[in-house]
């Protein structure tokens, strides 16, 4: 297998830290989060407690000023164990980096902090029931009032720590005439008035992690909820396209790292399970099966890793961002219904990781922007005509 180099000897000492971490805090509960539907919110106070959460952050808005390896290693090491329930990513890794580029100080000063600490947990709610991966079409708004604060009705969907979030950042119109360029981004907070959330929404995998409706009835929020001020009015839809490229990253990072324990763990199956006398690993189909999803799921790695040298040099683009979120999760798919039928019938039973994993992967290909608006982005790139 070819070496990995991105990490350094600190960078794998805070990955033992967070295996140690997970061992204790997470993997004695997550069946039991699977089973209500949503982690436990002390896991979230913990976490801030160990400087897991928005560890890019800088010093003064409660990170630790860490490069992106140190969350790499946090999607990978989450994934390759299944607690998929777990939501440090969105939250320290897209709700909590806008709030830093696009926020003002005060925005930056009040919220940053809180959510470092696991005070506030953070959502951000793009998708509603007739807008998913189409942005430009949200018709939730948020429509400037004479005294300046702004009036927000809609609705959004599928929305990750959704139930728990104390702080959205919502996708609105505040010129529903302007399309893309009438987007704007607000902070909302839990407890406003008119800001309501709906039930928490029973998936196919996923299970631990609360995704949830969310309904804005008339709630009037202040001026200083416009994330970044007068300076990014009408400039949310730029802002959501400036961020894809590290956003669909992070789905390929953990498509690879669920794709390779999948692997692990039907290796150690087969070499155990015996039909006819002999392992099941014996056999020439399940060896070459094997063999072939290795070499891919290690072409993917590959890929994966020079995708976070290109972020790590801020020269990721969103179409290669596109390429590795809709390759890694194709074949992450792939993998995983291959594995469950090397496990034969215990491949179907929920206590088997690889079944889990199954139902786990098969959202990644529709969130982040589904695999077929990825390969849109990806034509434009090659300069082909579209509609």
């Amino acid at each position: 297998m070819i070496e990995r180099t991105l990490f350094g000897p600190d960078h794998e000492a805070f990955r033992d830290s967070f295996r140690r971490f997970m061992d204790r805090e997470i993997a004695p509960f997550h069946e039991a989060w699977e089973e209500q539907g949503y982690v436990a919110r002390e896991v979230w106070n913990k976490a801030g407690a160990n400087g897991f959460l928005c560890m890019a952050l800088p010093d003064e808005y409660g990170g630790a000023g860490a490069d992106l390896l140190y969350s790499v290693i946090q999607f990978e090491e989450l994934w390759a164990r299944g607690f998929t329930g777990i939501g440090f990513g969105l939250h320290s890794e897209i709700v909590a980096p806008y709030i830093l580029r696009y926020g003002t100080e005060a925005q930056k000063k009040n919220y940053l902090p809180k959510l470092a600490s696991g005070e506030m947990i953070g959502a951000i709610a793009m998708s509603e029931p007739a807008a998913g991966s189409d942005l430009q079409a949200v018709r939730t708004t948020a429509i400037q009032q004479p005294d300046g604060s702004y009036l927000m009705n809609g609705s959004k969907t599928f929305i990750t720590n959704g139930w728990h979030a104390d702080l959205v950042i919502v996708v609105a119109k505040t010129d529903p005439a302007g399309g893309a360029k009438g987007t704007s981004l607000f902070l909302v907070e839990r407890g406003m008035a008119g800001f309501e959330k709906g039930q928490r929404l029973k998936k196919l995998g996923l299970k631990a992690q609360d995704t949830s409706e969310l309904f804005f009835n008339d709630v009037h929020l202040p001026a200083e909820a416009l994330l970044g001020g007068a300076a990014q009015e009408n400039r949310g839809f730029v802002c959501l396209m400036e961020q894809l490229p590290w956003e669909r990253l992070q789905i390929a990072i953990s498509a690879v790292a669920a794709a390779q324990a999948a692997i692990e763990h039907t290796v150690a199956y087969v070499k155990e399970r015996k039909v006819f006398g002999q392992p099941v690993a014996a056999y020439q189909n399940t060896r070459y099966t094997l063999a072939e999803l290795q070499t891919e799921v290690q072409v993917a790695q590959v890929f994966v890793d020079k995708c976070i040298e290109l972020l790590m040099q801020e020269k990721l683009d969103t179409a290669t961002a596109s390429m590795a979120k809709y390759w890694t999760t194709d074949l992450q798919c792939k993998v995983m219904d291959e594995c469950v039928q090397l496990h034969g019938g215990y491949g179907y039973m929920w206590e088997y990781p690889v079944t889990r994993a199954y139902a786990d992967a098969r959202v990644q290909r529709i969130y982040g922007g589904t695999n077929e608006i990825m390969k849109e982005v990806i034509t434009r790139a090659m300069g082909l005509p579209g509609r």
